[in-house]
């Protein structure tokens, strides 16, 4: 039988919630071994100069909870399986080592992030706002948010968008994993994707329940033949700049595409996840502006403003955009109120489009160094793709190995992205290179860096 000591502070009163917490907290941690016997009841209060009803309620309270076991006769003894003190700690996930150049792609400048102009939007926006409106929000996003959304994309997207059709999302990925329950429960099962594509949406796409296949890529975008001969009704295309090849869907190919939606009663989810940024012209305008019945639009400011906020939308047939307003209701009734009204404060005032304007002019920049960069360090790279987003593709010479020459870039502080991994079926070696978060000068070390590792494989 063992002695049990427990602290207990009498000035505080509850003293069987202090006992219980005590014998718990000393069996989880294992002080109290399970199998041991405690003192009976009269005998422990004695111990604590307690009464023992104390005890007793405090034995009953733990053998509910099932710490404690207790039969007549046989006494109160702990029960096993509840001491964590011996259990070692999961190992903490190793963090890769941050490299002297990082040119992982998806990444915008985070220190580009229009702090002042954000800071006023949210005090203006707090020193308008009724009292009543710091309540549970729209789940489809606050009106003025959809009015400024609406009216933006038309404006700088040539889309078909009315208020009624946006629905606020957490970032592109949110309205993606809406769009594909909502398409999921009225009956599509087979989703097409973008071969190359961008890896990380394809765990939520796999979530929806739907199978996934690929649809080769070419100079002119999706191949529309190929998804034809597929049973897919629902296609994921970044029409206006894929990734990562960085090539707009063709006119035609753009006709076929809608064309094909309709023919299987299907769906276009459209990302438009960077089309602020084209550099050599205007962007062509979003396919959703051509058939609004047949398309589901993605837009975020993750590319635009910083990822951290996770603010985006998604413009709707109308059927569609209520099951996702229903969703939303359903699953975390709407997204920030004070982040939707600070973005249509932005856009309304013209400083989301000054700050575009900015960014738009350091990213091209940027590009050019890098292109300069790799044309003086690595001629027989190939790059392909319009100028403009955030990354470029590089088709690496034939018989390279893209594996072997990350490795390489790693080892010299340059981090890349091969391609293989970012598609369905195999094809010619590729990186591809973000240049967003470096100055000028930084992107042709990077690119000199690399030359000297592709000289060693």
């Amino acid at each position: 039988m063992a002695e049990i000591l427990v602290a207990l502070d009498r000035a505080a009163g509850r003293l069987v919630e202090q006992l219980v917490a005590g014998l718990r907290d000393g069996i989880r941690a294992g002080r109290i071994a399970g199998g041991t016997v405690l003192p009976p009841s009269r005998q422990l209060a004695a111990e604590l100069r307690l009464s023992r009803g104390i005890v007793v309620e405090a034995y009953q309270q733990l053998v509910a909870e099932g710490y404690l076991l207790s039969r007549p006769g046989a006494g109160t003894w702990v029960a096993g399986g509840h001491a964590v003190a011996d259990t070692p700690p999961a190992p903490e996930a190793e963090q890769p080592a941050v490299p002297d150049f990082d040119l992982t792609p998806g990444r915008p400048d985070l220190a580009a992030f229009p702090r002042t102009a954000w800071v006023a939007a949210l005090r203006r926006v707090l020193s308008d706002l009724p009292h009543s409106d710091l309540g549970y929000g729209d789940p489809g996003g606050v009106p003025r948010f959809r009015e400024e959304i609406a009216a933006y994309l038309r404006r700088v997207r040539a889309a078909d968008a009315t208020p009624d059709r946006v629905v606020a999302v957490n970032g592109s990925a949110h309205g993606l994993a809406l769009g594909l329950q909502a398409l999921y429960e009225r009956g599509h099962r087979v989703l097409a994707v973008e071969d190359p594509s961008a890896d990380r949406p394809r765990g939520m796409m796999a979530a929806s329940g739907m199978r996934l296949i690929g649809v080769p890529v070419d100079e002119s975008g999706l191949v529309v033949s190929e998804l034809r001969r597929t049973d897919a009704t629902v296609v994921f295309a970044g029409p206006a700049h894929q990734y990562p090849t960085g090539v707009v869907l063709a006119p035609a190919r753009r006709a076929e595409l809608i064309a094909w939606a309709r023919a299987v009663d299907g769906m276009i989810l459209e990302d438009d996840y960077d089309a602020e940024f084209r550099y050599d012209r205007d962007p062509v305008g979003c396919l959703q502006g051509m058939a609004p019945d047949r398309v589901l639009y993605l837009g975020t400011t993750s590319k635009s403003l910083a990822p951290s906020l996770r603010l985006g939308w998604a413009v709707a047939p109308p059927e569609l955009g209520a099951r996702m307003r229903g969703l939303r209701q359903d699953s975390d009734l709407g997204g920030s109120v004070l982040d939707h009204l600070a973005m249509a404060h932005l856009i309304a005032e013209g400083a989301y489009d000054r700050h575009l304007r900015t960014i738009r002019r350091r990213y091209r920049q940027r590009r050019d160094a890098l292109l300069g960069g790799l044309a003086e360090e690595l001629p027989g790279w190939k790059v392909r793709g319009v100028a403009a987003g955030l990354h470029v593709l590089v088709d690496l010479p034939e018989g390279s190995d893209e594996d072997a020459l990350s490795a390489a870039a790693e080892a010299r502080g340059v981090r890349v992205q091969p391609l293989g991994p970012l598609r369905f079926a195999p094809g010619p070696p590729g990186l591809v290179l973000g240049y967003a978060g470096l100055a000028p000068g930084r992107l042709v070390e990077a690119a000199r860096r690399l030359g000297a590792a592709a000289g060693e494989c």
